[in-house]
């Protein structure tokens, strides 16, 4: 390999756009930016991604874009960059031409690191730390990046397009969800492949699932100390490549896995959500590796301590923060956004710590440059838009506070579900605010009920099944001693920590297991479900199981009786949700307008059948409420044009332990008989044919949500 003088590779000039590695048909061109360096080599790797065989230099440098043209080059070509400029850590500068680095840009890469002292830019355990230099070559142990030809034939594949309304969102996590799957090739288990497998597509249609929201499939790194530790980085918050699928997911090389999944489902009618982590890198603090960003150009992509720039801004609790506030820094981040909208067709995000990136230098800013960059974009504005609404930084929790067009994670609503079901006194001000949208929270510059996604689990925290089942944490497999992880999980064992032999126990959880998931598919809002939560999924008490890649994240597939219940118990409480408009209205229900009958929206009701006062709100040891619902009051519109009319809905809410009389309301004019829909004392859910009169007590058991229905929902 020759690494000075006449390179074997012939080079042109080639252009300054597009950034990455792009071919033509006729070639491909190479384009990188770095503001701060002196010279960018562009390294070109063997089939196996083990030699280097030859070493060219970008010849041009455009607007602080290093770029050229190579003519002969192919995809398939395996590639990486070596960037030389100052090494001045105390000035932001960590240049170290020793170190192969990845391209921001590349679309696929091969391989995994392999960790050794040589990918770090200093001496590791040197005296000086991050201020000695190592010239080791860490060529040998780095992932390569690949050319692509991103040619692909979509056919008739159509986005599914589903309103926000009628949004019923499945939290998944690629590997986890099918590396048990019985139904699903050996070879496929654990891959994007194997997600778009006929058995976990029907499994989605059953629940009434209309999106999927997969946890990062962004290229990441392995922290090594997770490795050392015979651990993974599982869940995949740690980027190195904000284009390119993780390797480790693909069940093949090409990036048409990807395309084919997301095809797939769309012609399921399920939506492709992506959790993207814009807000930090896997190059971790100052003592982290040289693998990308920190070597290209560290003064540019990463937030540096004003009064000392070898030191990192860390709002994310990760060791660093990407600049997004940097010009080059979030054309990145809107590239990579519009790449996966436009080419790969993934219908919207979930935006990691939004906080951060919607951070400017004073602090989180509802207009600054990410946040009105997005909101302008003609590809992103169709999309669907989360957002984590907050960070480790100061004035980080902003529920509520983001721009019109997102919709933000409620975690109010999920403390608010477990609270009131475990019984803890005074939550019926904060329920009725929860099961309404949060109008308290979102109701601001005309932004609708869909904005609050809410959840009672997410893949950070217990599972379903441990929140009924554990009043600690558990968390000694991440080997940490404990000490990871939220403490305040709002969880109840009802008398005994973990699994249990009682048959009388084991039914009173999985009663309180379908309150939550009623309390959440029968809310106004965009509900969201942790997938595995359906199948009794149990982390054995870990609730932040984010390094543990096997049985404890994995789901079981078994399915037994009970689990078979959950699943179409959560069936009936989507089929319901679905076929009634007025459980989804986009607007915010205040009690102001009525229907023919001269009945509110929404009314909420006291056991006595009588609308709740003031006084009554204020009873902390009140634990069962009526909500009215009205479905012919205000004019509401569905997306097909025609009025989204219903009939009258009744959901009853008993956190006691004990059974209330409840008498259900009488309408004048409206019929006296109460059908019920819905009723959690049973596994499905299925009430047979159970009835409740109006005016006439009917006692609802403890911890029991029951849902009714007063006649037929009219049509027109």
């Amino acid at each position: 390999m020759r690494t000075t003088g006449a390179a074997r590779t012939a080079v042109w000039p080639g252009k300054p756009y597009p950034l990455g590695a792009t071919w033509d048909g006729f070639g491909v061109n190479f384009a990188l930016f770095s503001a701060h360096a002196e010279k960018v080599e562009l390294c070109l790797f063997d089939s196996a991604g083990t030699r280097e065989i030859d070493r060219v230099a970008l010849p041009e440098c455009t607007d602080e874009v290093w770029h050229g043209y190579l003519p002969e080059a192919r995809p398939g070509l395996l590639y990486g960059f070596r960037v030389h400029g100052p090494y001045e850590p105390a000035q932001g500068h960590r240049f170290n031409p020793n170190k192969l680095l990845l391209d921001p840009y590349a679309k696929s890469l091969i391989g995994q690191i392999r960790w050794s002292d040589a990918h770090f830019g200093y001496r590791v355990g040197s005296a000086r730390e991050d201020l000695s230099f190592d010239r080791r070559d860490n060529a040998r142990g780095m992932p390569k990046c690949r050319v692509i030809d991103p040619a692909f034939t979509w056919g008739p594949e159509r986005a599914p397009s589903v309103p926000w309304g009628e949004t019923l969102i499945y939290e998944a996590h690629v590997r986890g969800l099918t590396m048990q799957h019985p139904d699903v090739p050996p070879g496929l288990r654990g891959t994007i492949a194997g997600l778009a497998s006929q058995p976990v597509i029907d499994h989605l249609k059953a629940l009434g699932v209309t999106a999927i929201e997969l946890l990062p499939v962004h290229a990441f790194t392995d922290d090594r100390h997770l490795v050392e530790k015979s651990l993974h980085n599982y869940w995949g918050y740690a980027t190195i490549g904000f284009f390119a699928p993780e390797p480790r997911y693909m069940a093949t090389e090409s990036t048409k896995e990807f395309k084919t999944m997301v095809a797939r489902l769309h012609d399921a009618g399920i939506e492709v959500i992506l959790d993207v982590v814009y807000n930090h890198t896997g190059e971790g603090n100052h003592l982290g590796p040289t693998l990308s960003f920190r070597g290209i150009d560290n003064a540019s992509y990463y937030l540096l301590h004003p009064d000392d720039r070898r030191y990192y801004l860390d709002h994310t609790g990760t060791g660093n923060t990407l600049n997004v506030s940097h010009p080059r820094v979030l054309q990145m981040v809107m590239d990579s956004l519009r790449y996966w909208v436009s080419e790969m067709h993934v219908d919207g995000f979930r935006f990691d710590l939004a906080t951060t990136i919607a951070r400017e230098g004073h602090g989180y800013d509802p207009s600054g440059s990410f946040l009105d960059a997005v909101r302008q974009d003609p590809v992103l504005n169709r999309a669907k838009l989360i957002a984590e609404p907050w960070d480790l930084g100061p004035g980080g929790y902003r529920v509520g506070q983001f721009p019109p067009g997102w919709a933000e994670w409620n975690d109010r609503f999920r403390d608010t579900a477990r609270r009131y079901w475990r019984g803890d006194e005074g939550m019926l001000p904060e329920l009725a605010a929860r099961l309404t949208g949060s109008a308290d929270l979102f109701e601001r510059h005309k932004r609708k009920a869909w904005a609050s996604v809410n959840y009672v689990t997410a893949h950070d925290g217990f599972t379903l099944a441990d929140v009924v089942a554990y009043q600690n944490k558990h968390n000694q497999a991440n080997q940490e001693g404990n000490r990871d992880g939220h403490d305040a999980n709002h969880s109840h064992n009802y008398g005994v920590e973990g699994p249990t032999d009682s048959p009388e126990l084991k039914e009173l959880r999985r009663r309180q297991m379908r309150n939550l998931l009623a309390t959440l598919l029968l809310a106004q809002g965009t509900p969201m479900l942790l997938g595995g939560d359906e199948l009794l999924r149990t982390q054995k008490g870990n609730n932040n199981a984010y390094c543990q890649d096997n049985h404890i994240s994995w789901l079981d597939w078994g399915r037994g009786p009970e689990a078979q219940d959950m699943i179409a118990f959560i069936r009936r409480l989507s089929d319901i949700r679905r076929a009634h408009p007025v459980l989804r209205r986009g607007r915010f229900l205040h009690g102001r307008e009525t229907g023919p009958e001269g009945v509110k929206d929404i009314t909420w009701i006291t056991p006595h059948g009588t609308e709740k006062t003031s006084d009554q709100w204020r009873d902390p040891q009140a634990r069962c409420l009526g909500l009215l619902l009205n479905g012919r009051a205000g004019t509401h519109i569905g997306a097909d044009g025609n009025p989204a009319l219903d009939g009258m809905l009744l959901l009853v809410l008993n956190a006691h332990h004990e059974a209330v009389s409840f008498v259900p309301p009488a309408i004048p004019g409206a019929g006296r008989v109460w059908k019920c829909l819905l009723d959690t004392g049973h596994a499905t859910g299925a009430p047979g044919d159970r009835k409740a009169l109006a005016g006439h007590t009917l006692p609802v058991p403890g911890r029991t949500a029951l849902l009714f229905a007063l006649g037929e929902p009219p049509h027109g």
